[in-house]
C-alpha cells in the first residue's frame, strides 16, 4: 500500500494543508511533506496520530478503495436463453444499482415474460425489428429506432408479431429482471 498516497489523497479529500494536518499532529510540514512523497515512514503512534486528524480509523485507512469499474465488453456479459427470448445482461451485478440495462432478442411471434407492477420506471430502444409494447392492456407498436418509456405501475411486456427477431435495449429502475 502507498501510505505516502493515501494520506495526501485523505489530506486533499478534508481540505487541509501540509501544515494544517502536521499541527493536529504535532509533526513538522516537511514531516508530512517527506510522509506523502513516500521519502521516509511514519511511527506507528505518528501515524495513529495522523489517521486520526484525518477523520478515519486504522481498518478504514488500510482498506483499500476498489475502482469501479465503469466499462463493460462481451466478456463481462451474462447470458439467458429461453424459449423465445435472450437477455443479455451487458452491466454485471447490476442488480446492486439503481437501474438495470439488459439487450433482449424477441423471436418472431413469441413474447417476452411480463412484468409485473413495481415502483420505478423503464426505459426501451429497438435496436431492429418491431415489437409492441403491452402497458396494463394498452397496446403500443415501438419500431427500430423508437424508444418507449414507462412506470411501472402496470403489468407490461413486449410482443414481436413479426417474422424477424427483435433486439430492445431495455433500462429498468429499479432493478427487476
Amino acid at each position: 500500500m502507498d501510505i505516502g498516497r493515501r494520506i495526501r489523497q485523505l489530506r486533499v479529500r478534508n481540505g487541509l494543508t501540509q501544515e494544517e494536518l502536521a499541527s493536529r499532529c504535532e509533526l513538522t510540514k516537511g514531516f508530512v511533506s517527506q510522509l506523502e512523497n513516500n521519502l521516509t515512514t511514519p511511527s506507528l503512534p505518528a501515524l495513529m496520530d495522523l489517521v486520526e486528524a484525518l477523520g478515519t480509523d486504522m481498518s478504514s485507512f488500510f482498506s483499500e478503495e476498489q475502482e469501479q469499474k465503469v466499462v463493460f465488453g462481451e466478456e463481462d456479459y451474462f447470458e439467458d436463453v429461453r424459449e423465445n427470448c435472450r437477455i443479455l445482461w451487458v452491466v454485471p451485478n447490476a442488480q446492486k444499482n439503481a437501474m438495470e440495462p439488459i439487450l433482449l432478442t424477441i423471436q418472431p411471434h413469441c413474447a417476452s415474460r411480463s412484468m409485473t407492477p413495481h415502483e420505478g420506471e423503464e426505459f426501451g430502444y429497438v435496436l431492429s425489428g418491431s415489437v409492441i409494447l403491452d402497458n396494463g392492456g394498452r397496446q403500443y407498436p415501438v419500431k427500430k429506432g423508437e424508444t418507449f418509456y414507462i412506470r411501472g405501475d402496470h403489468e407490461h411486456s413486449l410482443l414481436n408479431d413479426t417474422r424477424e427477431p427483435a433486439q430492445v435495449l431495455w433500462i429498468t429502475t429499479p432493478p427487476s429482471f
